[in-house]
């Protein structure tokens, strides 16, 4: 039987051309980097920051395009670069050449005498609770931290050692018991909170529409926290952390034992660490029972805050019209209609009243009667004026839609409680303010502290009484009914403040609240 002769397939000019085309577009996006015009991180604005004070190898910064050595070698013994703490508060610190090695911080350096003690800087990240010896359990020990010489870290280091391995960019480094992590508060209006407000003191010039030079952190790590445990039950812990840092990497308790088994030095160029139990040494703390407080007494921009709510209100698809600051607000103060309906207003963009309600979360609710007059006088304000009224329940909505609400809301209230943490993420601007309903007597200072740190109000209500610094009472306060279901309202009241917080009028408040 005959066989069929081989057929020879030869491309023709076109097609040839074509594939050389397409090699030649695909080499020139490899060589090409893309940096968005909207990233809040903009490292070519040439605003001073404090640098680091080691010159690392060009290589760092990968001008010839070659693997980087991550090394940092010392010829001399006992020469190792030393540790400098750039920025300090209780419980928030910026470390440059901070060492790691078997699991324990070394800061060392020739002048150990000239570092704060040791608890204001670290613990030993026991969990948070009362009592003396549940207090002494937190104190660091050298297993945590060292603070010692040169000669004393190549000791441990090993004679003949030489080198480190560095981790270079900017390291987030969280000491705290995983008690604090999954919840969404706790996570982001402390934590992140602190975290960001520390580092951002290296930055004075933030603008307001977030600029910064300062480069977002390469690495977050938990010391206390398994990979598994660091979400919380409403997955906003991990929607904010991938919005503010999408490139960021995450090491937990287990990456930390890895790295303490491998007995290798490890030099971070700078590391923010932040500590729960030292910040609880901090005089802010005392006076406001918030362990971000502390960090705030560091100088920085007023704008601090702005690169992260930038970055994470991008990610979740707002509009940049409400995410860059608000245009000129003209205001007529004076005018008002025959009928005594307000005064004439001219604003650069919408009045968006958001009411947080906790009905059907079956803890910490408004009497149901009191919610729905709430509601109704909130809608009276919405046919009078025009104004946006929102009253959501936050576990009905995405993620992305708690955020986007929440970027575009000038007043935000409601019962004392997690839905209140995305006041973090509103516009701020002369009428922002924040309403908490607290069954009457109680109080708390979370959501009041972290309001009056982005620089807008906030009110306290009890029933029909309201109260805002100065006369806030001086102590937190739980009676019997804190979280239950029957905390009273007088929504008449609350519409008042309301109306009065957008014209920026003079609030009536009860001076017998004035301590």
């Amino acid at each position: 039987m005959a066989t069929s002769p081989t057929r020879t397939f030869l491309p023709t000019r076109r097609e040839l051309f074509l594939v050389l085309s397409l090699l030649v577009i695909l080499l020139f996006v490899s060589q090409s980097e893309y940096i968005s015009s909207n990233s809040p991180y903009n490292l070519s604005r040439s605003a001073p920051q404090i640098p680091l004070s080691l010159d690392y190898p060009k290589q760092y910064g990968l001008e010839n395009g070659s693997y980087p050595d991550h090394r940092m070698t010392w010829k001399e013994e006992n020469s190792l670069p030393e540790t400098k703490l750039v920025q300090h508060a209780p419980g928030w610190n910026v470390f440059e050449n901070i060492y790691a090695y078997n699991g324990t911080l070394f800061v060392v350096t020739s002048t150990p005498s000239k570092f704060p003690e040791r608890k204001l800087l670290f613990s030993s990240g026991y969990g948070i609770f009362n009592g003396d010896e549940e207090y002494r359990k937190r104190a660091p020990t050298d297993k945590d931290m060292q603070i010692l010489t040169p000669a004393d870290a190549q000791k441990i280091f090993g004679s003949k050692t030489r080198s480190a391995t560095v981790l270079d960019g900017t390291t987030f480094f969280s000491n705290d018991p995983i008690q604090f992590i999954t919840h969404y508060y706790h996570f982001c209006a402390e934590l992140l909170f602190g975290m960001w407000r520390t580092y951002s003191s290296l930055d004075p010039f933030i603008t307001p529409d977030g600029d910064t030079t300062l480069p977002p952190p390469r690495r977050m790590i938990f010391t206390h926290v398994p990979s598994e445990n660091w979400r919380d039950y409403a997955a906003m812990n991990q929607w904010v952390i991938r919005g503010a840092f999408p490139g960021m990497g995450m090491e937990f308790e287990r990456d930390w034992a890895d790295r303490a088994a491998m007995l290798v030095p490890f030099l971070f160029p700078r590391m923010v660490v932040e500590d729960r139990a030292a910040a609880a040494e901090g005089a802010n703390y005392k006076s406001t029972w918030r362990p971000a407080s502390n960090a705030f007494a560091l100088k920085g921009s007023q704008n601090w805050w702005a690169p992260l709510r930038k970055s994470v209100l991008q990610f979740s698809g707002l509009s940049s019209d409400w995410i860059d600051p608000p245009p000129a607000e003209v205001m007529d103060l004076t005018a008002s209609d025959a009928n005594g309906k307000g005064k004439e207003m001219v604003l650069g963009d919408k009045m968006v009243i958001t009411y947080i309600s906790r009905q059907g979360w079956g803890r910490r609710m408004l009497r149901q009667a009191d919610h729905e007059k709430l509601v109704e006088e909130l809608y009276k304000l919405r046919e009078r004026y025009g104004y946006e009224v929102n009253v959501v329940n936050p576990e009905k909505l995405s993620r992305a839609e708690q955020l986007i609400l929440a970027g575009r809301t000038t007043i935000m209230m409601g019962v004392h409680g997690n839905g209140l943490t995305s006041l973090v993420w509103m516009r701020p601007k002369p009428q922002s303010t924040v309403l908490e309903f607290f069954i009457p007597t109680g109080l708390a200072f979370d959501y009041e502290y972290t309001t009056r740190a982005l620089g807008m109000k906030h009110y306290g209500v009890w029933r029909n009484k309201t109260f805002t610094r100065p006369n806030v009472p001086p102590l937190p306060n739980f009676p019997e009914g804190f979280h239950g279901n029957d905390i009273p309202l007088d929504g008449t009241v609350v519409a008042r403040l309301v109306q009065k917080r957008i014209m920026l009028e003079d609030d009536d408040q009860d001076p017998s609240l004035n301590p």
